[in-house]
Protein backbone atom coordinates (compact mmCIF):
# COMPACT_ATOMS: atom_id res chain seq x y z
CA UNK A 1 0.00 0.00 0.00
CA UNK A 2 0.66 3.92 -0.19
CA UNK A 3 3.28 4.17 2.83
CA UNK A 4 2.52 7.99 2.60
CA UNK A 5 -1.51 6.88 3.23
CA UNK A 6 0.04 4.52 5.98
CA UNK A 7 1.61 6.99 7.74
CA UNK A 8 -1.36 9.54 7.67
CA UNK A 9 -3.84 6.95 9.28
CA UNK A 10 -1.96 5.02 11.77
CA UNK A 11 -0.60 5.90 15.19
CA UNK A 12 1.03 4.28 17.88
CA UNK A 13 -1.39 4.84 20.98
CA UNK A 14 1.43 5.71 23.43
CA UNK A 15 2.40 8.93 21.05
CA UNK A 16 -1.48 9.91 21.26
CA UNK A 17 -3.56 12.15 23.88
CA UNK A 18 -6.49 9.67 24.49
CA UNK A 19 -8.51 12.44 26.04
CA UNK A 20 -8.84 14.05 22.53
CA UNK A 21 -10.04 10.84 20.88
CA UNK A 22 -13.32 8.76 20.57
CA UNK A 23 -12.02 4.75 20.00
CA UNK A 24 -14.04 2.85 17.61
CA UNK A 25 -13.85 -0.41 17.73
CA UNK A 26 -15.21 -2.35 14.42
CA UNK A 27 -15.12 -5.92 12.94
CA UNK A 28 -15.10 -5.70 8.80
CA UNK A 29 -14.11 -8.07 6.68
CA UNK A 30 -12.02 -6.97 3.40
CA UNK A 31 -11.07 -8.45 0.20
CA UNK A 32 -7.72 -6.72 0.18
CA UNK A 33 -4.93 -6.31 1.73
CA UNK A 34 -6.27 -5.23 5.79
CA UNK A 35 -3.93 -2.46 6.35
CA UNK A 36 -5.21 -1.31 2.97
CA UNK A 37 -8.90 -1.07 4.06
CA UNK A 38 -8.19 -0.34 7.05
CA UNK A 39 -6.28 3.26 5.97
CA UNK A 40 -9.30 3.88 3.60
CA UNK A 41 -11.82 3.43 6.51
CA UNK A 42 -9.89 6.07 8.21
CA UNK A 43 -9.59 8.88 5.24
CA UNK A 44 -12.69 8.25 4.59
CA UNK A 45 -14.60 8.70 7.64
CA UNK A 46 -12.34 11.73 8.63
CA UNK A 47 -10.57 13.73 6.35
CA UNK A 48 -10.98 12.35 2.89
CA UNK A 49 -8.41 14.64 1.23
CA UNK A 50 -6.05 15.84 3.59
CA UNK A 51 -4.79 18.62 1.89
CA UNK A 52 -5.70 21.17 -1.23
CA UNK A 53 -3.97 20.63 -5.16
CA UNK A 54 -0.67 23.13 -4.74
CA UNK A 55 -0.59 23.69 -1.01
CA UNK A 56 1.69 22.37 1.21
CA UNK A 57 -0.26 21.24 4.15
CA UNK A 58 -0.95 17.92 5.59
CA UNK A 59 -4.29 18.16 7.56
CA UNK A 60 -4.35 14.25 9.13
CA UNK A 61 -2.27 15.01 12.68
CA UNK A 62 -5.02 16.50 13.48
CA UNK A 63 -8.23 15.70 11.82
CA UNK A 64 -7.51 12.19 10.90
CA UNK A 65 -9.00 9.30 12.07
CA UNK A 66 -5.96 6.97 12.76
CA UNK A 67 -5.82 3.29 12.96
CA UNK A 68 -4.21 2.25 16.58
CA UNK A 69 -4.59 -2.07 16.62
CA UNK A 70 -5.46 -4.13 13.56
CA UNK A 71 -5.41 -7.97 13.43
CA UNK A 72 -6.62 -10.61 11.00
CA UNK A 73 -8.93 -12.59 13.17
CA UNK A 74 -9.67 -15.02 10.01
CA UNK A 75 -9.36 -15.86 7.21
CA UNK A 76 -12.70 -16.78 4.79
CA UNK A 77 -12.61 -18.75 1.22
CA UNK A 78 -15.60 -16.12 0.74
CA UNK A 79 -17.05 -13.45 2.62
CA UNK A 80 -19.72 -13.96 5.40
CA UNK A 81 -22.78 -12.18 2.92
CA UNK A 82 -21.29 -12.85 -0.46
CA UNK A 83 -24.42 -11.22 -1.79
CA UNK A 84 -23.04 -8.18 -0.55
CA UNK A 85 -19.60 -8.83 -2.67
CA UNK A 86 -19.52 -9.18 -6.49
CA UNK A 87 -17.82 -12.73 -6.37
CA UNK A 88 -16.54 -15.02 -4.26
CA UNK A 89 -13.24 -14.00 -3.48
CA UNK A 90 -11.03 -15.00 -0.06
CA UNK A 91 -11.57 -12.26 2.54
CA UNK A 92 -10.20 -11.24 5.90
CA UNK A 93 -12.34 -10.99 8.78
CA UNK A 94 -10.53 -8.47 10.87
CA UNK A 95 -10.95 -6.20 14.24
CA UNK A 96 -9.77 -2.60 14.14
CA UNK A 97 -9.55 0.14 16.64
CA UNK A 98 -9.70 3.73 15.56
CA UNK A 99 -8.75 6.76 17.47
CA UNK A 100 -10.98 9.35 16.43
CA UNK A 101 -10.44 13.07 16.84
CA UNK A 102 -13.67 14.61 18.51
CA UNK A 103 -12.60 17.43 17.86
CA UNK A 104 -14.02 16.59 14.57
CA UNK A 105 -17.99 16.89 15.84
CA UNK A 106 -17.95 17.67 19.02
CA UNK A 107 -20.19 16.27 22.16
CA UNK A 108 -23.07 15.76 19.08
CA UNK A 109 -24.32 12.02 18.95
CA UNK A 110 -26.01 12.58 15.23
CA UNK A 111 -22.55 13.99 13.94
CA UNK A 112 -20.80 11.21 15.62
CA UNK A 113 -22.69 8.86 14.21
CA UNK A 114 -22.26 9.92 11.17
CA UNK A 115 -18.52 9.78 11.21
CA UNK A 116 -18.81 5.97 13.04
CA UNK A 117 -21.67 4.74 11.05
CA UNK A 118 -21.91 6.65 8.01
CA UNK A 119 -20.75 6.90 4.18
CA UNK A 120 -17.36 6.49 4.71
CA UNK A 121 -17.64 3.65 7.00
CA UNK A 122 -20.13 1.24 5.53
CA UNK A 123 -19.33 2.04 1.55
CA UNK A 124 -15.28 2.19 2.58
CA UNK A 125 -13.40 0.82 -0.17
CA UNK A 126 -12.31 -2.63 0.00
CA UNK A 127 -14.77 -3.80 3.28
CA UNK A 128 -17.83 -5.59 2.00
CA UNK A 129 -19.16 -6.03 5.62
CA UNK A 130 -18.62 -3.90 8.94
CA UNK A 131 -20.27 -4.05 12.43
CA UNK A 132 -19.01 -1.47 15.28
CA UNK A 133 -18.91 -3.13 18.44
CA UNK A 134 -17.88 -0.23 20.80
CA UNK A 135 -16.85 3.34 21.05
CA UNK A 136 -14.72 4.55 24.11
CA UNK A 137 -15.42 7.72 25.11
CA UNK A 138 -12.22 9.75 27.33
CA UNK A 139 -13.76 12.31 30.59
CA UNK A 140 -13.46 15.47 28.32
CA UNK A 141 -16.17 14.15 25.96
CA UNK A 142 -18.09 12.60 28.82
CA UNK A 143 -18.39 15.96 30.73
CA UNK A 144 -20.92 17.40 27.94
CA UNK A 145 -23.41 14.71 28.79
CA UNK A 146 -25.65 14.24 31.55
CA UNK A 147 -26.64 10.78 31.53
CA UNK A 148 -29.35 9.55 34.06
CA UNK A 149 -30.87 11.66 36.41
CA UNK A 150 -31.83 9.39 38.68
CA UNK A 151 -30.37 6.10 38.05
CA UNK A 152 -30.64 2.72 39.68
CA UNK A 153 -30.35 4.29 43.51
CA UNK A 154 -32.57 7.61 42.46
CA UNK A 155 -35.33 4.82 41.01
CA UNK A 156 -35.27 3.23 44.02
CA UNK A 157 -35.75 5.86 46.18
CA UNK A 158 -39.01 6.98 44.57
CA UNK A 159 -40.54 3.51 45.08
CA UNK A 160 -39.02 2.72 48.53
CA UNK A 161 -37.60 -0.64 47.72
CA UNK A 162 -34.16 -1.30 48.44
CA UNK A 163 -33.93 -4.77 48.79
CA UNK A 164 -35.39 -6.67 45.63
CA UNK A 165 -35.97 -6.63 42.01
CA UNK A 166 -38.13 -4.27 40.37
CA UNK A 167 -42.17 -5.54 39.04
CA UNK A 168 -42.93 -3.98 35.95
CA UNK A 169 -46.29 -4.96 34.21
CA UNK A 170 -47.29 -4.22 30.57
CA UNK A 171 -50.42 -3.63 31.02
CA UNK A 172 -52.96 -5.74 28.60
CA UNK A 173 -54.76 -5.74 26.12
CA UNK A 174 -52.08 -3.34 24.78
CA UNK A 175 -53.72 -2.13 22.05
CA UNK A 176 -57.32 -1.34 21.91
CA UNK A 177 -59.27 -0.59 25.02
CA UNK A 178 -60.25 2.89 26.45
CA UNK A 179 -58.51 4.46 29.12
CA UNK A 180 -61.07 3.69 31.72
CA UNK A 181 -60.55 -0.33 31.92
CA UNK A 182 -57.07 0.04 30.89
CA UNK A 183 -56.38 2.08 34.56
CA UNK A 184 -58.52 -0.49 36.64
CA UNK A 185 -56.22 -3.26 35.06
CA UNK A 186 -53.32 -0.85 35.96
CA UNK A 187 -54.71 -0.56 39.55
CA UNK A 188 -55.39 -4.05 40.32
CA UNK A 189 -52.04 -4.69 39.16
CA UNK A 190 -50.56 -2.46 41.88
CA UNK A 191 -52.57 -3.83 44.32
CA UNK A 192 -51.42 -7.38 43.48
CA UNK A 193 -47.44 -6.00 44.24
CA UNK A 194 -46.54 -4.56 41.21
CA UNK A 195 -43.93 -1.32 41.36
CA UNK A 196 -44.50 0.03 37.99
CA UNK A 197 -47.86 -0.02 35.52
CA UNK A 198 -46.57 0.77 32.05
CA UNK A 199 -48.11 1.47 28.67
CA UNK A 200 -46.70 -0.95 25.90
CA UNK A 201 -44.68 0.56 23.88
CA UNK A 202 -47.37 0.29 20.83
CA UNK A 203 -49.68 2.68 22.89
CA UNK A 204 -48.97 6.17 21.93
CA UNK A 205 -51.54 9.47 22.20
CA UNK A 206 -54.28 7.88 19.83
CA UNK A 207 -57.57 9.33 19.28
CA UNK A 208 -59.27 6.31 21.63
CA UNK A 209 -56.64 6.41 24.04
CA UNK A 210 -55.33 10.01 24.75
CA UNK A 211 -52.19 10.46 26.43
CA UNK A 212 -54.07 13.25 28.90
CA UNK A 213 -57.03 11.22 29.64
CA UNK A 214 -55.10 8.42 30.21
CA UNK A 215 -52.55 9.63 32.90
CA UNK A 216 -55.09 11.17 34.52
CA UNK A 217 -57.32 8.16 35.24
CA UNK A 218 -54.16 5.68 35.43
CA UNK A 219 -52.37 9.09 38.19
CA UNK A 220 -56.03 8.74 40.08
CA UNK A 221 -55.52 4.74 40.20
CA UNK A 222 -52.04 4.95 41.45
CA UNK A 223 -52.72 7.17 44.15
CA UNK A 224 -55.71 4.83 45.06
CA UNK A 225 -53.82 2.18 45.41
CA UNK A 226 -50.48 3.58 47.17
CA UNK A 227 -53.19 5.08 49.84
CA UNK A 228 -54.74 1.13 49.98
CA UNK A 229 -51.20 -0.65 49.67
CA UNK A 230 -49.44 1.84 51.83
CA UNK A 231 -46.73 1.31 49.13
CA UNK A 232 -45.19 3.59 46.51
CA UNK A 233 -46.26 3.14 42.74
CA UNK A 234 -45.53 4.46 39.47
CA UNK A 235 -47.37 4.89 36.63
CA UNK A 236 -44.80 4.44 32.98
CA UNK A 237 -46.44 6.30 30.19
CA UNK A 238 -45.26 6.12 26.71
CA UNK A 239 -44.51 9.31 25.04
CA UNK A 240 -43.20 7.89 22.30
CA UNK A 241 -43.79 10.53 19.15
CA UNK A 242 -43.00 12.98 16.66
CA UNK A 243 -39.67 14.91 18.03
CA UNK A 244 -41.70 18.08 18.49
CA UNK A 245 -44.45 16.67 20.96
CA UNK A 246 -41.98 15.15 23.30
CA UNK A 247 -41.86 17.87 25.45
CA UNK A 248 -45.72 19.10 25.13
CA UNK A 249 -46.64 15.01 26.11
CA UNK A 250 -43.99 14.74 28.73
CA UNK A 251 -46.07 17.75 30.65
CA UNK A 252 -49.34 16.18 29.86
CA UNK A 253 -48.47 12.87 31.41
CA UNK A 254 -46.58 14.12 34.56
CA UNK A 255 -49.23 16.91 35.24
CA UNK A 256 -51.95 14.01 34.60
CA UNK A 257 -49.98 11.38 37.45
CA UNK A 258 -47.06 9.92 35.56
CA UNK A 259 -44.38 9.56 37.44
CA UNK A 260 -42.08 7.73 34.50
CA UNK A 261 -41.95 8.15 31.06
CA UNK A 262 -40.96 5.33 28.56
CA UNK A 263 -39.53 6.94 24.87
CA UNK A 264 -38.83 4.45 22.45
CA UNK A 265 -34.88 5.80 22.29
CA UNK A 266 -34.16 4.32 18.31
CA UNK A 267 -36.77 5.52 16.77
CA UNK A 268 -37.28 9.27 18.05
CA UNK A 269 -33.29 9.21 18.09
CA UNK A 270 -31.17 9.54 20.47
CA UNK A 271 -30.52 12.61 20.33
CA UNK A 272 -34.34 13.59 21.21
CA UNK A 273 -33.81 12.01 23.98
CA UNK A 274 -31.17 13.72 25.35
CA UNK A 275 -33.07 16.46 24.66
CA UNK A 276 -35.91 15.34 26.97
CA UNK A 277 -33.84 14.55 29.45
CA UNK A 278 -32.90 18.32 30.23
CA UNK A 279 -36.43 19.04 30.64
CA UNK A 280 -37.40 15.83 32.13
CA UNK A 281 -38.76 16.10 36.00
CA UNK A 282 -39.20 12.37 36.15
CA UNK A 283 -37.23 8.90 35.54
CA UNK A 284 -36.78 8.28 31.50
CA UNK A 285 -37.67 4.68 30.39
CA UNK A 286 -36.27 3.10 26.75
CA UNK A 287 -37.26 0.91 25.33
CA UNK A 288 -36.33 -1.75 22.22
CA UNK A 289 -38.28 -1.08 18.82
CA UNK A 290 -35.77 -0.32 15.84
CA UNK A 291 -32.94 -2.15 17.98
CA UNK A 292 -32.84 -5.43 16.24
CA UNK A 293 -32.60 -3.74 12.46
CA UNK A 294 -29.16 -2.37 13.63
CA UNK A 295 -28.05 -5.38 15.97
CA UNK A 296 -29.22 -8.73 14.70
CA UNK A 297 -26.73 -8.95 12.19
CA UNK A 298 -23.21 -10.53 13.69
CA UNK A 299 -20.73 -8.99 11.04
CA UNK A 300 -23.64 -5.92 9.79
CA UNK A 301 -23.96 -3.07 11.89
CA UNK A 302 -24.26 -2.12 15.36
CA UNK A 303 -23.36 -4.17 18.39
CA UNK A 304 -26.25 -3.87 21.22
CA UNK A 305 -23.84 -3.59 23.78
CA UNK A 306 -23.16 0.23 22.00
CA UNK A 307 -27.06 1.09 21.62
CA UNK A 308 -27.39 0.16 25.76
CA UNK A 309 -24.15 2.83 26.38
CA UNK A 310 -25.50 5.33 23.97
CA UNK A 311 -28.79 5.25 25.69
CA UNK A 312 -27.13 5.61 29.27
CA UNK A 313 -25.57 8.46 27.55
CA UNK A 314 -28.33 10.24 26.70
CA UNK A 315 -30.03 9.87 29.94
CA UNK A 316 -32.61 7.08 30.19
CA UNK A 317 -32.51 6.05 33.96
CA UNK A 318 -34.11 2.16 32.67
CA UNK A 319 -33.28 0.50 29.72
CA UNK A 320 -35.86 -2.60 28.60
CA UNK A 321 -33.54 -4.92 26.11
CA UNK A 322 -33.69 -7.60 24.42
CA UNK A 323 -33.67 -10.58 27.38
CA UNK A 324 -33.12 -14.03 27.25
CA UNK A 325 -34.85 -17.28 26.07
CA UNK A 326 -35.93 -18.20 22.21
CA UNK A 327 -38.21 -15.25 22.41
CA UNK A 328 -36.07 -12.78 21.92
CA UNK A 329 -33.47 -14.49 19.55
CA UNK A 330 -30.42 -13.00 21.40
CA UNK A 331 -27.48 -14.69 22.78
CA UNK A 332 -27.61 -14.74 26.26
CA UNK A 333 -23.48 -13.85 26.00
CA UNK A 334 -24.38 -10.76 24.59
CA UNK A 335 -27.50 -9.92 27.13
CA UNK A 336 -25.36 -10.17 29.82
CA UNK A 337 -22.79 -7.76 27.97
CA UNK A 338 -25.66 -5.67 27.17
CA UNK A 339 -26.84 -5.89 31.14
CA UNK A 340 -23.15 -5.03 32.19
CA UNK A 341 -23.21 -1.75 29.90
CA UNK A 342 -25.73 -0.19 32.84
CA UNK A 343 -23.14 -0.65 35.43
CA UNK A 344 -20.13 -0.40 33.92
CA UNK A 345 -18.34 3.04 34.86
CA UNK A 346 -19.10 5.76 32.72
CA UNK A 347 -17.21 8.84 33.52
CA UNK A 348 -19.39 10.72 35.89
CA UNK A 349 -22.97 8.94 34.66
CA UNK A 350 -25.32 7.16 37.01
CA UNK A 351 -25.85 3.58 36.39
CA UNK A 352 -29.20 2.50 34.77
CA UNK A 353 -31.47 -0.41 35.66
CA UNK A 354 -31.05 -3.19 33.20
CA UNK A 355 -34.75 -4.98 32.14
CA UNK A 356 -33.87 -7.73 29.97
CA UNK A 357 -37.81 -8.66 28.65
CA UNK A 358 -39.46 -11.59 26.93
CA UNK A 359 -41.91 -13.53 27.94
CA UNK A 360 -41.85 -13.07 31.58
CA UNK A 361 -43.64 -14.66 34.64
CA UNK A 362 -43.15 -15.08 38.05
CA UNK A 363 -40.99 -17.43 37.89
CA UNK A 364 -38.12 -15.65 35.62
CA UNK A 365 -37.34 -13.32 38.79
CA UNK A 366 -35.29 -16.36 40.39
CA UNK A 367 -34.17 -17.17 37.13
CA UNK A 368 -32.86 -14.25 36.24
CA UNK A 369 -31.53 -13.54 39.51
CA UNK A 370 -28.99 -16.85 39.51
CA UNK A 371 -27.83 -15.38 36.08
CA UNK A 372 -26.97 -11.94 37.27
CA UNK A 373 -26.49 -12.37 40.71
CA UNK A 374 -27.66 -9.00 41.96
CA UNK A 375 -30.95 -7.09 42.43
CA UNK A 376 -30.62 -4.64 40.16
CA UNK A 377 -32.43 -5.19 37.19
CA UNK A 378 -36.43 -5.10 36.58
CA UNK A 379 -38.67 -7.97 34.64
CA UNK A 380 -41.46 -6.79 32.82
CA UNK A 381 -44.01 -9.47 32.29
CA UNK A 382 -47.00 -8.76 30.20
CA UNK A 383 -49.70 -11.81 29.73
CA UNK A 384 -47.78 -13.45 33.02
CA UNK A 385 -49.67 -10.20 35.20
CA UNK A 386 -52.31 -9.54 33.12
CA UNK A 387 -53.74 -13.15 31.19
CA UNK A 388 -53.32 -15.08 34.75
CA UNK A 389 -56.36 -17.10 35.36
CA UNK A 390 -57.09 -15.41 38.15
CA UNK A 391 -56.66 -12.09 37.25
CA UNK A 392 -53.95 -9.39 36.94
CA UNK A 393 -53.97 -8.66 41.34
CA UNK A 394 -53.30 -12.49 41.45
CA UNK A 395 -50.61 -12.19 38.54
CA UNK A 396 -48.73 -9.59 40.27
CA UNK A 397 -49.12 -11.27 43.60
CA UNK A 398 -47.27 -14.24 41.84
CA UNK A 399 -44.31 -11.98 41.14
CA UNK A 400 -44.17 -11.16 44.49
CA UNK A 401 -44.51 -14.94 45.52
CA UNK A 402 -41.96 -16.36 43.52
CA UNK A 403 -39.18 -14.07 44.91
CA UNK A 404 -40.22 -14.82 48.38
CA UNK A 405 -39.88 -18.28 47.76
CA UNK A 406 -36.52 -17.98 46.37
CA UNK A 407 -35.37 -15.79 49.28
CA UNK A 408 -36.91 -18.83 51.72
CA UNK A 409 -34.64 -21.12 49.69
CA UNK A 410 -37.89 -23.14 48.90
CA UNK A 411 -38.87 -23.89 45.27
CA UNK A 412 -41.88 -22.33 43.40
CA UNK A 413 -43.76 -25.99 43.24
CA UNK A 414 -43.26 -26.32 47.07
CA UNK A 415 -44.03 -22.16 48.00
CA UNK A 416 -46.65 -22.68 45.84
CA UNK A 417 -48.97 -25.17 47.96
CA UNK A 418 -50.01 -22.39 50.20
CA UNK A 419 -50.49 -19.66 47.89
CA UNK A 420 -52.87 -20.35 45.29
CA UNK A 421 -51.67 -17.29 42.70
CA UNK A 422 -48.36 -18.80 42.29
CA UNK A 423 -49.95 -22.32 41.78
CA UNK A 424 -51.88 -21.12 38.80
CA UNK A 425 -48.84 -19.26 37.72
CA UNK A 426 -47.14 -22.10 37.00
CA UNK A 427 -49.71 -23.89 35.55
CA UNK A 428 -50.34 -21.42 33.50
CA UNK A 429 -47.17 -20.10 32.43
CA UNK A 430 -44.58 -22.51 33.25
CA UNK A 431 -44.21 -24.61 29.73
Amino acid sequence: MDETIRQGFFADRTKLNLEDYLIFDYYFESTINPEQAAAHLCQEQSTAQWKRVGVDEDLRQRFGAKVIELFVERELDKPSYPQLVPSDLKSYGCRVKIAHPHGNFGPKLPNLLSAACGEGTFFSKGISVIKLFDIEFPDSFLRHFEGPQFGIEGLRDILDVHDRPLFFGVIKPNIGLSPEPFAELAYQGWLGGLDIAKDDEMLGDVEWSSLQERAKLLGRARLKSEKETGQKKIYLANITDEVDRLIDLHDIAVAGGANALLVNGMTTGLSAVRMLRKHAQVPLVGHLPFIAAFTRAPYLGVHSKLITKLQRLVGFDVIIMPGFGERMKTPENEVLLNIQECFKPLGHLKKALPVPAGSQWAGSTPALYEKLKTIDFGIVPGRGVFQHPMGPKAGAASLRQAWEAFQNRLTLEAYSRDHPELKAAIEAFDK
